[in-house]
């Protein structure tokens, strides 16, 4: 697993190549402390996830994943926003703009290691509790009738079930079917709205009202 670093404190970069070079899974390939030096060298390294600081000089986090999805596409990397406080409302913003999840600065080196590996392989939501009260604070109301309409009714319950933060294997459990089954489902619903990954899929429930927070 290739990774990228972004964060304007050379100390927290030291950290989290410290943490995540030691797996033997993960490779850091480069670092930056600027968002707009994270653009540049997570275009040149190609990584599978990058982590940016979401409050960075020049081009914030949030910008910087704009511009690396809307430039780079399928090939972009997955994007955990790296941030003190969970309640931000620049969190939220960088969900919205494509982010795949976040991660307190303050967070144990195993929960860490985990949300990369969680983040990388996008088979379940990352904190969904946690995104749950972000879309509570700052998720518009709406009536979700145009989201559900375009779900069928299996579909429709599996972005219910992502969005408690189920993985694959604990929806198929959930609805009694098969893996292939519930993969095929997953699919089709990032298909119809739209999404990159699970987490964006998520997010266009709870901005369009399908999925209620709380």
């Amino acid at each position: 697993m290739r990774l990228v670093l972004a964060d304007d404190e050379r100390l927290v970069r030291t950290a989290l190549r410290a943490i995540l070079g030691a797996e033997p899974d993960m490779t850091v390939v480069g670092e930056a402390a600027t968002g707009a030096e994270a653009v540049s060298v997570i275009r040149e390294t190609r990584p599978d996830v990058a982590l940016m600081d979401v409050r960075m000089p020049e081009v914030d986090g949030i910008r910087a994943t704009e511009q690396l999805l809307g430039g780079m596409g399928e090939d972009a990397p997955r994007i955990v926003v790296v941030t003190t406080f969970e309640n931000d409302s620049y969190v939220y913003d960088a969900l919205r703009a494509g982010a795949s999840g976040f991660l307190l600065k303050r967070a144990a080196a195993d929960e860490l290691v985990r949300a990369v590996r969680l983040v990388a392989h996008s088979d379940s939501l990352l904190f969904p509790s946690a995104v749950r009260a972000l879309a509570a604070r700052y998720a518009p109301e709406r009536g979700g009738e145009a989201l559900r309409a375009r779900l069928t009714e299996r579909e429709a319950e599996v972005l219910r079930l992502m969005a408690r933060g189920l993985t694959n294997a604990e929806i198929a459990t959930r609805m009694e079917v098969g893996a292939a089954t519930t993969k095929t489902h997953v699919a089709s619903v990032l298909s119809k709205l739209g999404a990159r990954d699970r987490t964006q899929a998520v997010i266009a429930a709870y901005e369009q009202g399908f999925v209620r927070p709380g």
